[in-house]
């Protein structure tokens, strides 16, 4: 009998419970219900002015819709024009980069910007880095300052930035070539019936004075 009655009192308090958690999830739904109420009410009207609207009405709205769009983007890319309008910040005066900055501090040193070499014949223009440097002798601005120098712009001038420097090799270079220049008196050997090898000018001297 004990037994029963154990077992009875358990499936009623089941059953309590049973009804009490059921009556709570009524409950809150009753609560959402109620706050979402005016969200519920504004869409179902919302679907029924959609649904009573001309299509000349749908047409303005959407019209208005792109207008609005494009007037968005019109004023973003405005923001993006100020942007690029803004001053560049380069406090080291760094050379500009493809993508209209500063490029980075470490390769202006690998690449030696910082050097500068002022070239006289180019009318002191300074060139900044060895390879500027180098490439500027072959450059129409150099050339165009040996040309007023009166001087060609051939290997042998490359490195020389200085005017005196210029003159004074170009002189150089003109005596050595006369000194290499071929002297037909002087150069050429003759040989005399005795089997004698002599310069060409004291061949003909001595032939003039019947000597041989």
């Amino acid at each position: 009998g004990g037994a029963a009655t154990a077992h009875s009192t358990s499936a009623e308090a089941q059953a309590k419970g049973t009804h009490r958690t059921t009556a709570e999830r009524e409950a809150l739904l009753l609560r959402l219900g109620s706050m979402l109420e005016p969200t519920i009410v504004a869409t179902a009207a919302h679907v029924e002015k959609q649904q009573a609207r001309t299509y000349e009405e749908i047409e303005a709205d959407m019209l208005a819709a792109e207008a609005e769009a494009e007037g968005e983007e019109r004023a973003d890319e405005h923001a993006d024009d100020d942007d690029d309008a803004a001053p560049v910040y380069n406090p080291k005066n760094l050379p500009i980069g493809w993508d209209g900055k500063p490029i980075p501090y470490w390769l202006y040193k690998l690449h030696g910007l910082n050097l500068e070499f002022k070239c006289e014949i180019c009318g002191n223009v300074s060139y900044w880095g060895p390879r500027e440097y180098e490439r500027h002798f072959a450059e129409w601005r150099h050339a165009h300052g040996m040309r007023c120098l009166g001087i060609p712009n051939t290997k042998q001038f490359h490195g020389v930035t200085m005017i005196d420097d210029a003159y004074a090799l170009h002189a150089k270079l003109q005596k050595d070539a006369a000194r290499r220049a071929w002297n037909a008196e002087m150069d050429e050997e003759y040989e005399d019936s005795a089997g004698n090898v002599m310069p060409r000018k004291t061949y003909e001297d001595l032939a003039r004075q019947g000597l041989l």
